[in-house]
């Protein structure tokens, strides 16, 4: 059954509203500016954070921002999406005994005063006269692709989607970042003199032989492929999660919510597809994993706040096949498990309990349970890592002048936004140490 909810945008808005000028001074004045700060420390792209908070304290919002692009151009971005409660925040020297300073809202005011003003960073090195293909617009290869530019090279980024800006624009729903965040970055980075090319498909309508005789680097930011099949009988009713986020963020197909609905998966894109159906309208929202919540994927202050959202989980829970009715789902029955010893990932492995099976009932069924391996690294032949691209200290892959960046090489560790923002930024340093000319022999 459709929701009633007409207003999409008003029912997916933004989860926290912007600072005011007044609160965002007032915040900044609780910082303590420490010296060796361990919130700089805790962020993967090493943000001075003190600088930037004492910038806003004195009114200099330029300066902020500046200090803030200085370690990550997808600053607006990272300053939603990023789970500061582990990151920045958490390792606030306030958070002992009080209340930690809110750094991410802060540096959202600093990006936003950015955007509204066009204090975006000017690109001012020569022409290095060297050309770098970045394949993927996503945070990495957006990142990627700014620092290169800073650095005086000729960037064009190929995207296969028609939008650029990857998962940020399609695949983090827009409670956390909306639309027009992700696509003003993109702005940015083309106002820094970088082409994206959109609506042209790596290994479709370009090659990589084509690339290669035209530039001297080839970067691959191609993130990850779909959800990975479940192998369940009626398992061709199941929605994708990523393309139920997407269609309540890009407006072209707006999903069509159940009244009770499934989500397979506990990761923080289940959370996501979760408060969705949710907030359009559906009256009983489950969650489904087959481990407990100690082993859940998804940050535990997402946890904690699809509980608020009144979305219910079921553990120890693994589904075996969708009741189908006239083409449609009517219910998913499940088979209980416990936990044995720990499989490849680390975690313990589920196992079925014999006779237990049991029915939930549903009308829609959305899967969120992680993404297929990188396909592209079988294709060209490059070295795998746990099915991931493998790549050494300096992002070079196997292939003479193919680096990888980003999700796609996230072979340990948890995926993030900000850590592919990094990958692009320590990637773009190697690729300029590798293209920059030797120094002149001094006679």
């Amino acid at each position: 059954m459709q929701s009633e909810f007409k207003d999409i945008e008003k029912v997916l808005a933004e989860q926290l509203p912007p600072l005011t000028k007044h609160q965002a001074a007032v915040e900044a004045d609780r910082c303590l500016y420490c010296y060796d700060a361990p919130c700089t420390h805790a962020c993967p792209t090493h943000i001075d954070i003190p600088k930037f908070i004492k910038k806003i304290a004195t009114n200099n919002l330029k300066g902020s921002a500046a200090t803030i692009f200085a370690s990550n151009l997808l600053g607006a971005t990272c300053a939603r999406v990023c789970p500061v409660q582990e990151l920045c925040e958490g390792a606030c020297v306030l958070g002992s005994e009080h209340k930690p300073i809110a750094i991410g809202r802060l540096q959202r005011f600093a990006m936003d005063r950015a955007r509204e003003t066009g204090a975006y960073p000017v690109v001012k090195a020569t022409s290095t006269g060297r050309k770098i293909a970045v394949i993927g617009a996503g945070p990495a290869g957006l990142s990627c692709a700014g620092e290169l530019a800073k650095l005086g090279h000729a960037v064009t980024v190929f995207e296969k989607r028609e939008l650029p800006g990857g998962l940020s624009t399609y695949g983090i729903i827009a409670l956390r970042e909306p639309v027009e965040v992700s696509l003003d970055e993109a702005r940015m980075i083309v106002g820094m003199g970088v082409t994206i090319k959109t609506g042209l498909e790596f290994g479709v309508d370009i090659s990589l032989a084509e690339l290669q005789s035209e530039f001297n680097s080839v970067v691959l930011s191609v993130g990850l492929g779909r959800t990975p099949e479940l192998g369940i009988e009626g398992e061709e009713t199941i929605l994708d999660g990523l393309e139920f986020i997407e269609g309540s963020k890009t407006g072209e197909d707006v999903p069509k919510v159940g009244r009770k609905v499934i989500v397979i998966g506990a990761g923080n894109t289940a959370v996501d597809c979760a408060t969705i159906a949710k907030r359009l309208g559906a009256e009983r929202v489950t969650m489904l994993y087959r481990r407990t919540d100690r082993e859940m994927t998804c940050y535990e202050h997402e946890y904690d706040f699809a509980l608020k959202e009144g979305i219910e989980f079921r553990f120890l829970s693994q589904p075996s096949r969708v009741v189908v009715e006239q083409g449609r789902p009517i219910g998913l029955e499940c088979l209980q498990v416990e936990l044995g010893a720990p499989d490849a990932s680390g975690r313990p492995a589920p196992i079925v309990i014999a006779d237990s099976g049991f029915l939930l009932e549903a009308d829609q069924i959305v899967k969120a349970v992680g993404q297929t391996k990188p396909a592209l690294a079988v294709l060209l032949g490059l070295d795998t890592k746990k099915g991931f691209i493998a790549v050494d200290e300096s992002f070079r892959t196997s292939m003479d002048g193919v680096f990888a960046i980003g999700d796609c090489i996230r072979s340990h560790g948890a995926a993030s936004t900000v850590m592919a923002v990094q990958d692009g930024k320590l990637a773009a340093a190697a690729i300029h140490r590798q293209l920059a000319p030797a120094p002149a022999e001094v006679r």
